[in-house]
C-alpha cells in the first residue's frame, strides 16, 4: 500500500520541504527596492554595516537592515550587500607609460622635440601624444634635416629651452648624419640633442607584422622610396594625395608602441627625457 504521508512524520527537515526559496539580491546602488511591511519604495543610495538607505521619487530617504522583508519588481527577495567594486587598473598610454589620473595638458614648455616632416609627427603624436601634453612638450616639424640649422639661427635652444631633433636615416656616413654632426659643433650644440632611426623614412619604423606582411620592400635606386612601396603594395602612387592616402592607411595599423619598431622607440624616449629634464 502507498503510504501518502511517508514512513516518518517527524523527521528533520519537514518545516522546510515545501518553504519557497527566496532569491538573494545585492543592494546595489540605484536598484529600486519596495519595504514588504509599509510600502515605501526607492532607489538604493548608500549601504554600510548591515544597513540599506532608500531614497523615493520626492527625495525622501529611509534606512533599513538589510535581509528579509524587501520587494524587487513586485517579487520578495533577501537584500545583501552590494556587489564588491574591483579597482580599476591604471589605464596606459599608447607609448606604454601609465596615464596621470588628472590627464589636463600641462602648459607648453619652451623645451621641445623637432622631428622631419608631418608624418613623423603624426606617428610621434598618435603613440606619444598623451605624454607629450601631460609634459607640456610642442612637437614641431621641420620639412628636412636640411633646414635644422636655420631653424636654430631663428629661435635658438638655450639652458632652460633644449631642442631635441629626431632625424630620419641617421646612420654613419650618411647625409643626414654629416649635417647632425656639422649642427651639433656648432654654437647651439650644448642645448640640443639629435637622435635618429637607421630606416629610410618613418613608415618603415612601422612594424612589418603591424602590417601584415613578412618585411618591408626594397626599393631600387633611382625610385623616389614612398613611391616604390606603394607601387610595391599596389597602391596608386600617381601624386601626393596618393602617397598622403597610403601614409593614413599604415598609420591606422599602429595602435601603440608594440607596432613600432625598438630603434625608433628608443630614440623618442631619449629626447623626451632631455627636453624635460631640469637644468
Amino acid at each position: 500500500m502507498d503510504d501518502r504521508y511517508g514512513t516518518d512524520v517527524l523527521s528533520a527537515g519537514w518545516r522546510e520541504q515545501f518553504r519557497k526559496t527566496l532569491p538573494r539580491v545585492p543592494a546595489d546602488r540605484d536598484t529600486v527596492i519596495e519595504v514588504a511591511d509599509d510600502g515605501f519604495c526607492g532607489a538604493v543610495t548608500g549601504c554600510a554595516k548591515g544597513l540599506v538607505e532608500l531614497e523615493d521619487r520626492h527625495g525622501r530617504t529611509r534606512v533599513f537592515a538589510l535581509g528579509p522583508g524587501f520587494l524587487v519588481d513586485g517579487q520578495a527577495v533577501i537584500l545583501t550587500a552590494p556587489t564588491p567594486v574591483q579597482a580599476a587598473a591604471p589605464r596606459r598610454t599608447a607609448s606604454g607609460s601609465f596615464a596621470a589620473e588628472d590627464a589636463r595638458a600641462r602648459v607648453a614648455r619652451a623645451s621641445r622635440i623637432f622631428v622631419e616632416g608631418r608624418h613623423d609627427a603624426e606617428l610621434v603624436e598618435k603613440v606619444w601624444g598623451d605624454d607629450l601634453r601631460a609634459e607640456g612638450v610642442v612637437v614641431e616639424y621641420l620639412q628636412g634635416v636640411d633646414l635644422l640649422d636655420a631653424a636654430l639661427r631663428d629661435d635658438p635652444p638655450s639652458a632652460t629651452r633644449r631642442y631635441g631633433v629626431l632625424v630620419d636615416h641617421l646612420v654613419p656616413g650618411s647625409k643626414e648624419a654629416r649635417i647632425a654632426e656639422a649642427v651639433l659643433r656648432g654654437p647651439h650644440g650644448a642645448h640640443l640633442r639629435i637622435v635618429g632611426h637607421p630606416f629610410i623614412d618613418v613608415w618603415q619604423c612601422v612594424t612589418p607584422t603591424a602590417l601584415g606582411i613578412s618585411a618591408w620592400p626594397v626599393i631600387p635606386r633611382g625610385i623616389e622610396w614612398k613611391v616604390g612601396v606603394c607601387r610595391a603594395f599596389g597602391w596608386p602612387a600617381e601624386d601626393q594625395a596618393d602617397i598622403a592616402r597610403a601614409w593614413q592607411h599604415i598609420l591606422s595599423r599602429v595602435h601603440s608602441f608594440r607596432d613600432l619598431e625598438p630603434a625608433l622607440l628608443g630614440r623618442v624616449e631619449e629626447l623626451i627625457d632631455f627636453v624635460t629634464e631640469q637644468p
